[in-house]
């Protein structure tokens, strides 16, 4: 069903592309040398919010970055704060009640110590070579001393804007925010986000909306694209700077003598190629769709990164298409394993030059197809319970995927009730999400058969801890970001408290854990989100 690879790759390992750098667009307000070195502080000064900033991506140096200021937005409010995010940064979750604070995270006033900039990078959209892209709506402040990036997502336009207007709408700021949030808790590799301003300023997308800032935060931003745009335009020597910044700030172990003979860059697509196998992995086996896995929303450190028309899965439907303007379903859901190996293909082409030969790349990108595999079958196992897996277990994995899919079940739903059913020993619940009962009776005896030598306490822990309650459901997120634009943000509290902890059972609010409402199906989400 879903942990079958892989796609044929988009060619051989030459780089044919070629594409051409933009002018800045001055209208960004790019900062000019003097006012970048009044911004930047020596590594290890205390700025506001009790942060302490180091040069980061901005060591790389002018060709990788413009330096910009945000650009302002008119009386700007709080709409949700993550405490938990805070804490990772190492602020003090009170500074985030501050009117400093809430100017400086909407990009009204300079953090002390940051630089902020855009990264340049390129891409394949849709399968397509795009050319040249960027962070058009992206600021990046700076980097922690804790090795925490921060980035303004929202914060006016850059030189990579293209045509846009640099912003983000409150409705897409609030679906990004909880998103992350979600995901981490759920264990899943993510961007994690701090906090969300709003303002009543108008922007233009299918109507008028009103702006929103989404601060963002990760180990690093670096996506696939930032490497190929370097391929693409031949130039090495950028292309090496890149790949070494990574290496040396993210996977040191790839300069160790092994594996490629001591190829430091085939090591270090081999070590991608293995974090995006194991993400994906988790994104089938909790049933989360993506929508827009464009080469540039692929996170070089394997994160859930760039969250626009992604959804989790209500009714079970391995063909799902989340993202309205995916007419031809290529990010549909049981396509989503193929699509990061496809993508994986596209960033060998683009570090090639480094590793030099192409049989060397191919090799490096071999560990996919047994790391997602094996990594799925040992997630779906957690789901089911099992303290281990043999072999039949892969059928049993099987047969209830396509029990789920025949009916279109409730894929949250019915983990949850079977999670809850090995604890009580009453599986008429679980019974109940089939119209025809027949192929559910059919596998919970099989189910049944493979817990009979499992002790139940560790099995109902395992699968407690695997399957949550809640997850940000479409209409969910939906309801809450309906209320915040009228600007009541207790929806947007309520759902964060839940998703934060989905594996707890918070009693009083079972209706956010139930069955969607029939509108829920009409909720398109597209890329413009």
């Amino acid at each position: 069903m879903t942990s079958a690879p892989v796609a044929s790759p988009p060619g051989d390992l030459s780089i044919a592309s070629r594409c051409e750098p933009i002018a800045p667009d001055m209208n960004a307000g790019p900062l000019s040398a003097a006012a970048a070195a009044a911004t930047t502080r020596t590594a290890g000064a205390v700025a506001t919010g009790g942060l302490r900033w180091r040069s980061g991506f901005a060591s790389l140096g002018p060709a990788f970055l413009t330096r910009l200021r945000p650009t302002p937005l008119p009386e700007p409010c709080w709409v949700a704060r993550s405490v938990p995010a805070a804490r990772e940064l190492g602020i003090d979750p009170a500074w985030l009640d501050t009117a400093e604070a809430l100017d400086i995270l909407t990009g009204n006033a300079p953090w002390p110590g940051t630089d902020p900039l855009a990264t340049v990078y390129s891409g394949h959209q849709f399968g397509v070579w795009a050319g040249q892209l960027g962070d058009g709506r992206a600021i990046l402040l700076g980097e922690t001393d804790r090795g925490l990036e921060v980035q303004l997502k929202g914060a006016g336009r850059t030189p990579y804007s293209r045509m846009g207007d640099g912003r983000a709408v409150l409705r897409s700021s609030i679906r990004e925010f909880l998103c992350s949030e979600a995901m981490h808790a759920l264990g899943i590799p993510t961007t994690r986000a701090l906090c969300v301003t709003g303002s009543g300023a108008p922007v233009r997308r299918e109507q008028i909306e009103t702006a929103a800032v989404v601060t963002r935060t990760a180990p690093s931003f670096i996506r696939f694209g930032h490497f190929e745009h370097f391929a693409a335009q031949g130039r090495d020597a950028e292309l090496r700077m890149l790949a070494d910044h990574v290496i040396d700030r993210h996977y040191p172990a790839c300069r160790a003598t092994g594996r490629f003979g001591g190829n430091a860059y085939a090591a270090l697509l081999e070590a991608v190629s293995e974090r995006t196998a194991a993400l994906l992995a988790q994104w089938q086996a909790i049933g989360f769709c993506h929508g827009v896995m464009n080469t540039d929303n692929m996170s070089i450190l394997g994160l859930t990164i760039d969250y626009g028309p992604f959804q989790f899965l209500d009714g079970f439907d391995p063909r799902h298409i989340c993202n309205h303007s995916d007419t031809a379903g290529r990010y549909a859901f049981n396509q989503q394993p193929n699509v990061a190996y496809w993508n994986l293909f596209c960033l060998a082409q683009a570090l090639l030059p480094l590793i030099g030969e192409q049989e060397v790349a191919v090799a490096a990108l071999e560990s996919y197809k047994t790391v997602f595999p094996r990594e799925f079958t040992r997630r779906m196992a957690a789901k089911l319970g099992l303290d281990e897996v043999r072999d039949d277990d892969h059928a049993l994995i099987d047969g209830v995927l396509k029990l789920l899919a025949a009916e279109r079940t409730d894929y949250t739903i019915f983990w949850r009730r079977l999670s809850v059913a090995i604890r009580t020993g009453d599986l008429a619940p679980v019974r109940d999400l089939f119209i025809d009962p027949a192929g559910a009776d059919a596998w919970l005896r099989l189910f049944s058969e493979r817990h009979a030598h499992v002790p139940r306490e560790l099995a109902a822990d395992s699968m407690l801890g695997s399957n949550p309650k809640f997850v940000l459901r479409n209409h969910l997120g939906q309801q809450a970001i309906e209320a915040a634009q009228q600007k009541d943000f207790s929806g947007v509290a309520t759902l964060l408290n839940l998703l934060e902890t989905p594996f707890d059972e918070h009693p009083g609010f079972d209706a956010y854990a139930g069955f969607p409402p029939d509108w829920a199906s009409t909720i398109e989400i597209s890329c413009s989100s």
